[in-house]
């Protein structure tokens, strides 16, 4: 399968690397706009032989059959629909889009020429986030009650994006993933500093049927990075720290018992539970390997993947209401 890739930046090597690395793929072609990333990619890769600046050579060739989109999220619905027009199954960077809309309109584009639509969710490939999805899904946490992430650093700034749509696409596609439930309302709070009108601070709030909350807090002004995750149910709890070198999944054997007298109803009293805590052994592939493969997989047995343009649609319908509420001071947006 020959893959052409358009944007070079920060993750497109990443994934020209990956797709190289596999045994029935190969990225024959390379765009970007900038010639000092085409050299960079001209001496990492010298088997790439198309490097240009031109994005149109790659979405027309005949030679191409898959595309990977990996530039700024306001040219990712104009590219993607001239891929999907000329018949290439597509890969694109998260988020998946700007809007809802164009999301929508991506997917039906899809479908209707029978071509395979694949977001790179990243995490959700980790070993840490499929041995929490297990935990999950075997019943072990019991019913769920809230899911609270941090994704805060200093910087990097963006010049097109807020820290919304920069850092919580992880943390969205990661509950999303998880929860495998949908919101019925979103509201979020932000601010923005240095005489910008881009927020780089801001805190989001899902609300889920039976009482169940998420919560995601991102920030470009941290004093020190941090990447955790916590997870809670009536059974047990998980800390997911993607900063720890190896035992990034902690779960706690920790909760509280609600014990009422029968004879006076309205007498309760709180018990707290602690037993120990296991670090389970979590897979330590690269996800980006697991991504590659999961998207030649797709193509070739005709199916959808596992972060495919649904799974983009319902993180970016998130961030669009986050996005809305922010701008109406913190309003609850229905969904």
């Amino acid at each position: 399968m020959n893959i052409g890739v358009i944007g070079c930046g920060y993750w497109g090597p990443n994934l020209i690397r990956n797709f190289n690395a596999m045994d029935n793929t190969t990225v024959v072609a390379v765009a970007d706009k900038r010639k000092e990333r085409l050299e960079f990619i001209s001496k990492q890769f010298p088997s790439i032989k198309t490097l240009t600046t031109e994005a149109n050579e790659i979405l027309q060739s005949p030679k191409i059959d898959a595309i990977v989109i990996a530039t700024p999220v306001s040219t990712h619905f104009p590219l993607g629909m001239e891929a999907l027009a000329h018949g290439k199954h597509l890969l694109l960077e998260k988020p998946f889009t700007a809007t809802v809309e164009q999301a929508e309109k991506l997917i039906e584009e899809a479908e209707k020429r029978n071509l395979r639509l694949m977001v790179d969710h990243t995490f959700i490939y980790t070993g840490a986030v499929q041995t929490i999805k297990k935990y999950i899904d075997n019943g072990d946490l019991g019913e769920l009650y809230y899911f609270d992430s941090v994704r805060v650093n200093l910087g990097l700034f963006q010049h097109d994006v807020n820290v919304i749509w920069d850092l919580a696409p992880h943390d969205v596609s990661i509950m999303d993933y998880l929860l495998e439930r949908k919101p019925k309302a979103i509201s979020a709070t932000g601010m923005a500093h240095f005489d910008s009108s881009i927020e780089n601070i801001a805190y989001i709030s899902t609300y889920y049927e039976n009482n169940l909350l998420g919560h995601i807090h991102v920030n470009w002004l941290a004093p020190v990075k941090v990447r955790k995750t916590l997870i809670s149910g009536s059974k047990k709890m998980i800390i997911y720290d993607d900063m720890e070198p190896s035992e990034k999944v902690k779960v706690y054997d920790k909760g509280v018992d609600i014990i009422k007298d029968k004879e006076q109803i309205y007498d309760m009293r709180v018990q707290y539970r602690t037993g120990d805590m296991i670090a389970p052994q979590i897979d330590l592939t690269e996800a980006l390997k697991k991504i590659s493969q999961e998207f030649y997989d797709a193509i070739n047995e005709n199916r959808d993947s596992l972060t495919d343009g649904k799974a983009g649609l319902r993180v970016v319908q998130i961030l669009e209401a986050a996005n809305k509420s922010i701008k109406a001071n913190g309003k609850v947006i229905e969904l």
